[in-house]
């Protein structure tokens, strides 16, 4: 079961998919530190860690599920014009849904961060309540909303990793409880961190994009798709992994420029 820890490819996609769940589990602390608000001071901590382990628990029965329902790969819809040729499976059908689903989601999510800033925050502080039994359940529905986009991230990562699919419901459980536990552990300082340099988690949702291509492209070549005499193909992981591991450098060195910008600016201050 753990043989695919042996290979590298595994554990690029660990590292990137765990990353990927932190940034995007960002909102979701955000949204359970809002929806706990107004409890008295000693429920908030005790409900922002059940929110937690609820959303963990989510994902990983939603990461079941789903990943039995793209384990039928029969076709259940065969089609052969004279442009077009191919084979629709539940399999293709899901991604191709899941692919939709987070263009859509991260186009609206970056809209919202640049455009119209709070939005989501305004919508939960309207319903949150002063009950910590509400508190949680508001906290789980909230879960369930923000665990597609994580599970949908963590099937397009790991999809063809290994031909196992055990494998890869292994990796994407093991980068699911580790995002958690960080996020437990470093609620705060993570938090502030994200909240400190939004540009973060907009390109954390720019990946999204590039995911949510991906996984409609790999729909499209699991069902064998002829178009105008051009099969399509593949795209291989290594592309993905390195238009994430290229831009996050790029910007960590730009954050890492304007805090030697700041640090150079204090220095000229005080010396004035």
């Amino acid at each position: 079961m753990f043989d695919i820890f042996s290979s590298p490819d595994a554990w690029i996609a660990l590292l990137t998919l765990t990353f990927l769940e932190i940034v995007l589990g960002i909102d979701n602390i955000i949204f359970i530190s809002i929806a706990a608000g107004k409890l008295k001071k000693k429920d908030r901590k005790k409900a922002t860690n059940i929110g937690l382990v609820l959303a963990m628990l989510l994902r990983i029965v939603l990461l079941f599920g789903i990943t039995w329902l793209t384990k039928m790969k029969k076709p259940f819809l065969v089609f052969n014009e004279s442009w077009v040729t191919g084979g629709i499976s539940w399999q293709a059908l899901i991604l191709f849904a899941g692919g939709l689903f987070l263009l859509y989601k991260s186009t609206r999510e970056i809209h919202e961060k640049i455009e119209d800033r709070g939005h989501d925050e305004r919508e939960v502080k309207k319903s949150r309540s002063s009950s910590l039994m509400n508190a949680i359940v508001q906290i789980t529905v909230i879960n369930i909303v923000f665990s597609f986009d994580s599970i949908l991230t963590a099937i397009g990562m790991t999809n063809g990793i290994s031909p196992n699919p055990t494998d890869a419901l292994v990796l994407m459980i093991t980068a699911v409880v580790i995002s958690v536990l960080i996020m437990m552990l470093f609620a705060n300082p993570v938090g502030e961190f994200v909240n400190r340099h939004p540009s973060i988690q907009v390109l954390g949702l720019s990946f999204l994009i590039l995911i949510g291509f991906m996984l409609i492209a790999e729909s499209a070549h699991l069902s064998h798709l002829i178009v105008f005499g051009n099969e399509v193909g593949a795209i291989p992981k290594g592309y993905l992994y390195f238009a994430i591991a290229f831009s996050l450098m790029v910007e960590f060195l730009n954050l890492r420029m304007q805090k030697n910008a700041e640090e150079k600016k204090g220095h000229t201050l005080e010396e004035h």
